[in-house]
């Protein structure tokens, strides 16, 4: 059986760049991914580098709460 917190946990991602500018006059969109992560093996935040289609380039993109 399952214990009550599983390893796998899945997580989102969302772009930092478009997060920062969201504040401003125009509206655009936040990229936002999710993906597994193994809780033992990364107990940080998970930072990786994807395509954001709002700021048309690969940018970092950090793991937000759910």
């Amino acid at each position: 059986m399952a214990k009550g917190r599983d390893v796998r946990v899945t997580i989102g991602l969302e772009c930092i760049d478009c997060a920062r500018d969201r504040g401003g006059g125009e509206r655009r969109g936040v990229s936002r991914y999710t993906t597994q992560k193994n809780r033992r093996n990364t107990p940080t935040r998970l930072e990786l580098k994807k395509f954001c289609c709002y700021c048309n380039k690969h940018t970092i993109h950090r793991e937000i709460k759910k």
